[in-house]
């Protein structure tokens, strides 16, 4: 419950949190500076994860805005380059502005479950 933007103490422990937070950075890590190696660190942290924890489910959230974000980007920056030609500078154009945007997108999202993870949260309140 909040009250005027004040959160309750969470019910989890700082344990739990922190590795929620792990997770979460992990996500942001995948989109930014680490592809690849921090997915795998995310499926690894998914399957050793309890269910109904804030640490399963900020891996869960990780492992599928990572998917989303890698389906949006690759595939319809494929079907634009497929569709407009390769030698065409407006597909470029196209390709760049849309993948430069989606992607900081991704970014700002975890961005936003990496804070709620650290304050114990889920990404939206139920």
């Amino acid at each position: 419950m909040q009250i005027l933007g004040i959160n309750k103490t969470s019910p989890f422990t700082d344990k739990q949190i922190k590795q929620a937070s792990h997770n979460a950075l992990a996500s942001l890590l995948n989109l930014t500076f680490l592809p690849g190696l921090a997915f795998i660190y995310l499926l690894i942290k998914l399957s050793k994860a309890e269910p109904q924890k804030i640490e399963h489910y900020h891996a869960r959230l990780g492992v599928k805005l990572n998917l989303i974000a890698a389906v949006s980007l690759f595939i319809m920056s494929g079907l634009m380059i497929f569709l407009g030609g390769f030698d065409s500078a407006w597909t470029w154009a196209y390709v760049i502005t849309y993948f430069t945007f989606v992607h900081t997108v991704f970014i700002l999202i975890a961005v936003w479950a990496m804070i709620r993870a650290w304050s114990g949260q889920e990404l939206l309140d139920n």
